[in-house]
């Protein structure tokens, strides 16, 4: 009974907040070019209420997050914009890694049938790495974007790792990430002409993104060995 009450609570919350982004269009809110035209007066409002909108957004990244909505993978960037490196980098650390949590806990008690159906093959494959490297298999992927991030939360929702682990390991793994897209952010939020654009730390910024990857794929094989 509890289980079904949970399940049913769970769609409800996911349907009141995709209906949410649909009738309020809220999209419009995690658009880069809504933001860089509005940047001044948003700016101005977060001010005025600064704790305020800084749990709204954080408690809107955890949903988004959890759900796996829309406009997901724009959201560390908006928060770099809105409220700068540290502020940006802390927020999104943690709603990120609270919101993989809860998206873990909802794969392990209310949607393992339909995850072990529809990802079979990923859920042999993380367990096979979990029994070669352990934790360090969730660390690994978080580090590198091998699988899209919310696959990972709902795979790793069926296999035995505790919750308080994945929550750390995540937290930890995903944080170099969350510093380059947020630091994009902040450099996109100074770029009020085309000149701005060509700025040496915009570049290295933007191209950080690209090269993370890379230099962590590297890193990972260095471990290994």
């Amino acid at each position: 009974m509890n289980n079904k009450f949970l399940k049913v609570l769970i769609v409800l919350i996911f349907l009141i907040s995709f209906l949410s982004v649909l009738v309020f269009d809220l999209g419009q809110f995690m658009s880069l070019e809504i933001i860089k035209k509005s940047q001044i007066s948003l700016q101005n409002l977060i001010n005025e209420n600064y704790y305020f909108y800084y749990a709204v957004f954080f408690v809107i990244y955890i949903i988004v997050t959890t759900f796996a909505l829309p406009f997901a993978a724009i959201k560390t960037i908006l928060a770099g914009v809105l409220f700068g490196l540290v502020p940006g980098v802390l927020l999104t650390s943690f709603a990120s890694s609270i919101g993989s949590t809860f998206c873990f806990l909802m794969s392990r008690f209310v949607l393992r049938n339909y995850v072990e159906n529809k990802y079979q093959k990923y859920v042999e494959r993380v367990n096979l790495g979990i029994s070669k490297d352990g934790v360090f298999y969730l660390f690994f992927l978080r580090l590198s974007p091998i699988f899209p991030f919310f696959i990972i939360n709902l795979i790793f929702g069926l296999t035995k790792m505790k919750t308080m682990t994945f929550y750390i390991v995540s937290q930890i793994g995903m944080l170099i990430g969350t510093v380059v897209f947020v630091n994009a952010g902040v450099q996109l939020a100074k770029i009020n002409s085309i000149n701005d654009i060509l700025s040496f730390h915009i570049i290295i910024s933007f191209m950080l993104i690209g090269l993370v990857p890379f230099i962590i794929k590297k890193i990972i094989e260095k471990i290994k060995k």
